[in-house]
């Protein structure tokens, strides 16, 4: 059974941006929309300076500090860590979507994992190539299912820069549609905490709202739905079970270990790790 550190939050600033920000950048947006069109009766620029507010708040305004939350490795065998908490918060660039303390975890058996994109096609590769892809994907912790969603389809990797380009246009129409996680289990592991599991296989999810499910348990496969480069989990913890309205949270790992046999609860950008079931 996984244990967690009682969550205790800092300052409430953080959690209050994360919920006024895509409501926010929303209002902004029709608004800029809206003044373009039509014209409105508020002062000139109004518009814009909604829209600077709402980038503001949506890339770097709320952190929240508090208590990290102890999670078991959610995967077995060798994972590089990528956008790691371990170099920089908030890790993926951006505290919108409960993204603040996230990482993303890509399976690699053997050899090295790096960034290798150029210009020229092919532009994708079937997921099917990834040793991570259909990788068993482990619950971090003890709680009840609130969110299970296992029905987007997983795409090709994006192996060049066009396709790269490609990947952040769908990925703009995946944030108007609720879609950036693609498939995905969010459970509610207590004290106000939401442990979510993205990027999952289609049709591998084996978990629905309302289930109970322990820590260790098989709750899905690794795959590339969503807004996903490469298959790979990407894991973040909230203080709510929407990405819209929550704020990341800090987390730690058990059960992992460098290739030298040293503990680390946090891996850093682009370091191996060695996961393993702690129970």
């Amino acid at each position: 059974m996984s244990t967690t550190t009682r969550f205790r939050p800092g300052p409430r600033w953080g959690v209050a941006v994360a919920r006024l920000r895509i409501p926010l950048a929303a209002f902004a947006i029709v608004a800029m929309l809206f003044d373009a069109l039509v014209g409105l009766p508020l002062p000139r620029f109004t518009s814009l300076v909604l829209v600077l507010a709402a980038l503001a708040l949506y890339f770097r305004g709320g952190r929240v500090h508090a208590t990290p939350t102890l999670l078991d490795a959610p995967v077995t065998g060798r994972w590089f860590a990528v956008n790691s908490p371990a170099d920089k918060v908030p890790s993926h660039g951006l505290h919108a979507y409960g993204q603040t303390y996230a990482v993303d975890l890509i399976s690699r058996p053997t050899g090295e994992w790096k960034l290798d994109l150029h210009w020229r096609g092919p532009h994708t590769r079937p997921p099917e190539e990834y040793p991570g892809f259909g990788a068993p994907v482990l619950a971090p912790a003890d709680g009840v299912v609130v969110r299970a969603k296992t029905s987007q389809r997983d795409h090709g990797a994006r192996t060049s820069w066009p396709g790269v380009l490609l990947m952040t246009a769908e990925g703009a129409l995946m944030e108007a549609t609720g879609r950036i996680l693609g498939n995905h289990v969010v459970i509610d592991i207590g004290e106000g905490r939401y442990v979510a599991l993205a990027h999952l296989r289609r049709g591998s999810v084996t978990v629905r709202p309302g289930d109970a499910v322990q820590a260790g348990q098989h709750i899905g496969e690794c795959g590339n739905s969503g807004n996903s480069s490469e298959p790979h989990l990407h894991v973040q913890v909230m203080d709510a079970p929407s990405i819209f309205f929550g704020a990341g949270l800090p987390m730690r790992f058990r059960g992992l270990v460098t290739e030298a046999g040293d503990e680390v609860d946090v891996p850093a950008n682009e370091q191996a790790v060695l996961a393993s079931p702690v129970h």
